[in-house]
């Protein structure tokens, strides 16, 4: 007689303390069948009677409707609950995405490439042997252990492959060419993305929770934590001063995103990001629906002053808009960086950038590459702004696209000159990523802009 307590059932749910992450719970007797269906569809055991799906590209809701869909079809009897469903039925897009052009299942594609990528180098297929980071965002190199050798681009939902080479040899004296004194050996530091993936798949309880670290002292928790609520405050108040700006929440918890009346100006915030992770991203844009004239980040670690300073720039009419962007001629870096010369800041000039370091025993400084400033498409920040002993490796950053213009660049660097942003450095974590500092043979100069008609310029 068969008996109805024994047959398997699944109940798919959200996942308490990680959102996004999918958990599926078993009663009755799993079988084979079921477990493989689950694995197939990303979920990995937790327990004996939970698997968990934790995934880099916030697709939980979609693989397990589709788990959902297979195991229905297998005779599994599976109950999704209301708060997983309205994920599944929720239809969202990425705030910001590199790629507009690109349909939903287009992203989604590239999103699943990059799991893969992620879970090859988890489960040891695919060994980092460097990493590097060229300005913007990480780059790697690795070679799988049954395959060819790759070059990485791209952090978290993002990373992409974008070569291939016979022998590690290669792929490893051309990923040193390409970034310079900026490569590091072995893998990159983990991202907030992965380690949250991570959690979500460490099983709870005593044994887990005492295998975390504590921290050697409360001193410098304390202060992130300060800082964090500077930030935080610093977004509320200029929210509620600047009433042309509208905020509104993306479906990720984590960010907040505020959008001028206008639609041509847009501030991304990530209330999670820490230390040296992206915290703002800014961009401006000539109209709602042209291409982005210029764009910015700054991370979780910069001075709330310097950052003040850019949010007052971008709020301003005279500080946005192509018309009113100056290109990189000398006089535009002229105008950007005399709050700098009036502080009597020593510049120098190597290779394709000009350096301009903080005098005394302060530490920082502002970089302009000029190489990267001859195209305002330039995946490269013409200027970084930064605290801490080297530009390679910053204590925080602030870097700008080629077209920023030259009144916001100089209200940023008129905080620098009176030392808001070169004081009381912490020294970042060794294992950080670096910036790419790549010397160039020749000294670059920046010839003055081309006679152009009248009209848009992309």
């Amino acid at each position: 007689m068969p008996h109805p307590e024994a047959d398997p059932h699944l109940r798919l749910d959200l996942l308490d303390g990680r959102p996004g992450a999918v958990s599926a719970t078993i009663t009755g007797t799993p079988t084979h069948t079921m477990r493989a269906l689950l694995a197939v569809h990303g979920f990995e055991p937790l327990d004996d009677s939970t698997m968990v799906m934790a995934r880099i590209d916030c697709e939980e809701a979609h693989y397990a409707d589709q788990a959902a869909h297979a195991l229905r079809a297998e005779g599994v009897t599976v109950d999704i609950t209301p708060q997983l469903r309205e994920e599944i039925d929720t239809e969202w897009t990425w705030a910001n995405y590199p790629m507009p052009w690109c349909s939903r299942e287009e992203i989604r594609k590239v999103s699943g490439d990059a799991q893969h990528i992620y879970d090859d180098i988890r489960h040891g297929r695919l060994i980092i042997h460097a990493h590097a980071h060229d300005g913007w965002t990480t780059v790697a190199v690795g070679t799988y252990r049954d395959g060819p050798s790759i070059h990485l681009h791209g952090e978290n939902h993002l990373r992409v492959e974008v070569g291939r080479y016979d022998t590690p040899a290669k792929a490893i004296a051309e990923f040193e060419r390409l970034y310079g004194d900026a490569v590091r050996p072995g893998p990159a530091p983990t991202t907030r993305t992965e380690r949250d993936a991570e959690q979500a798949r460490t099983p709870s309880g005593p044994a887990a929770a005492g295998a975390e670290s504590l921290p050697t002292t409360a001193e410098p928790v304390a202060e992130q934590a300060a800082e964090a609520d500077d930030h935080e405050a610093l977004l509320k108040d200029f929210l509620e001063s600047h009433t042309e700006w509208e905020k509104w929440r993306t479906w990720e918890d984590f960010t907040t995103v505020a959008n001028h009346e206008s639609l041509t100006l847009r501030a991304i915030f990530d209330h999670d990001a820490e230390g040296r992770e992206t915290k703002w991203t800014f961009a401006s844009y000539e109209t709602p629906v042209s291409d982005r004239l210029w764009h910015g980040t700054a991370t979780a670690s910069t001075s709330t002053a310097i950052v003040s300073a850019l949010l007052d720039a971008v709020a301003t009419e005279h500080a946005w808009g192509r018309s009113l962007s100056t290109s990189a001629t000398e006089t535009a870096i002229t105008e950007a960086i005399s709050p700098l010369t009036d502080s009597q800041w020593k510049h120098t000039i190597d290779g394709r950038y000009i350096t301009w370091e903080a005098p005394g025993a302060h530490e920082g400084g502002v970089q302009f590459d000029a190489f990267a400033a001859q195209k305002t498409d330039s995946p490269l920040p013409a200027w970084t702004i930064w605290g801490g002993h080297a530009v390679h490796q910053p204590t925080w950053a602030l870097q700008l696209s080629a077209n920023a213009p030259a009144a916001l660049v100089q209200s940023v660097t008129f905080e620098m000159a009176e030392g808001q942003g070169t004081r009381l450095v912490r020294h970042a974590m060794p294992d950080s990523p670096a910036r790419r500092t790549t010397q160039a043979p020749a000294p670059v100069t920046v010839p003055p802009p081309a006679a152009q008609p009248p009209g848009r310029s992309r």
